[in-house]
């Protein structure tokens, strides 16, 4: 099975959606990538790796047709790159599981980081719900 998760810019969410399909799947083949490649956002690291799972070495990747012919599942994780992904071809299947986006969160550095964590477990907890629910679908 292979996944790709796509935002818009690939440096928080799918990123962090990436790290968790990785730990948790890790027989599968897992992607992300954006609209646009802002880069890997160092808090998004960071409320990684006080999880345990390190991303530091993904890349922040643009989308392209190749990226989307490999994949199996397109799972677009925010409402911007949902609406702006390229067309799907026939017998891909795509899901859309949006999450808030921890880049945009502003305040005291404490509050964002909570909020940063905050994400990466909601991330977690909607990775390990699709990959449960893909197996069910891969058997039926």
């Amino acid at each position: 099975m292979n996944i790709l998760f796509v935002c818009t810019g690939n440096s928080c969410r799918s990123q962090m959606a990436e790290g968790w399909a990785k730990a948790l799947a890790p027989d599968f083949e897992v992607n992300s990538a954006g609209l646009e490649a802002h880069g890997l956002n160092p808090r998004a690291v960071g409320a990684m790796a006080r999880q345990g799972v390190d991303i530091g070495s993904q890349t922040s990747d643009v989308l392209s047709d190749e990226m989307i012919e490999r994949a199996d599942l397109i799972v677009t994780v925010c409402s911007h790159a949902d609406v702006h992904c390229p067309i799907i071809p026939p017998g891909k299947r795509k899901l859309h599981l949006p999450f808030d986006d921890p880049a945009g969160f502003t305040g005291p550095e404490k509050e964002v980081r909570a909020g940063f964590d905050r994400v990466c477990l909601e991330i977690r907890a909607g990775v390990k719900k699709l990959l449960a629910d893909t197996a069910r679908y891969a058997i039926e």
